[in-house]
């Protein structure tokens, strides 16, 4: 019994110097099961290597969910209320997003509406999807991408996120058009994005028409020149309806001041 358990603390420390922790941790426990249920080596052996996969898959939706820097409770795109928009997406269109082949096909997507829409719920539902098929997604409003861009050659953690960013295969910009930003600031976005052309698929939302650009931008052949870009390869969506922030409310009537005779 001594030799038996030698054997097994071998064969854990083998697996762990190579980096098949999991396996490592559960070899006894799996030894234990397969006797009780006389399962074959092979059956075995595939038990074991399924724990292994499935606890560095968790492990990487984990690191991924963490690094995306969604906003706080992000909801399923099975959240997303397509009944209250008047317009813009359809369920079949939302059921072919969630296939995800754009990703693979390298494409963006516009999500244009006025605030109050889902257009952010729709973008974030999507990453949420491609997170959970294991694809790196990160998550940034435009305001804060503006100040990474800003500040990445002077400060450690800015350029930190950067490197993140153009690494992901997805990337959410949120609020395009909330903000107007200076020509600098345009100039390091237009080199960002030209960055990541064909390479990554973006996701855009934006409260401003496409022929609005230029004006948050402003510099009309730079908007341009970076429309030209993302819209080549993109899938446009441009939502209409009543904001859900204001639906069923009412602004408070205004007291009339009495009548003094």
């Amino acid at each position: 019994m001594a030799r038996i358990r030698l054997s097994v603390d071998k064969m854990q420390q083998e697996l762990s110097s190579f980096g098949l922790k999991k396996a490592s941790s559960l070899l006894p426990e799996l030894i234990t099961e397969a006797e009780r249920k006389q399962s074959t080596y092979g059956q075995f052996l595939r038990e074991l290597l399924d724990k292994e996969i499935e606890a560095r898959n968790n492990k990487r939706h984990h690191r991924n969910m963490t690094a995306a820097h969604f906003p706080p409770n992000p909801k399923p795109l099975e959240a997303f209320e397509l009944d209250e928009l008047e317009a813009g997406i359809t369920k079949n269109q939302i059921n072919s997003l969630k296939e995800l082949t754009w990703i693979a096909a390298n494409q963006n997507l516009f999500f244009m509406g006025p605030p109050g829409l889902g257009k952010t719920m729709l973008a974030v539902g999507l990453g949420l999807k491609a997170i959970d098929a294991g694809y790196s997604v990160c998550y940034e409003r435009m305001v804060n991408l503006v100040d990474i861009l800003d500040n990445a050659p002077y400060q450690k953690i800015p350029k930190y996120r950067l490197a993140k960013l153009k690494k992901s295969q997805v990337i959410i910009i949120d609020e395009i058009g909330y903000t107007p930003i200076t020509k600098e600031e345009a100039n390091r976005f237009f080199s960002f994005i030209s960055e990541l052309y064909e390479r990554s698929s973006l996701i855009f939302t934006t409260n401003k028409r496409i022929d609005e650009w230029a004006e948050v931008m402003g510099d009309p052949v730079l908007t341009a020149a970076l429309l030209d870009r993302i819209l080549e390869n993109a899938l446009c969506f441009s939502l209409r309806g009543e904001s859900y922030r204001l639906k069923d409310k009412t602004l408070p009537k205004e007291e009339k001041e009495p009548v003094r005779e």
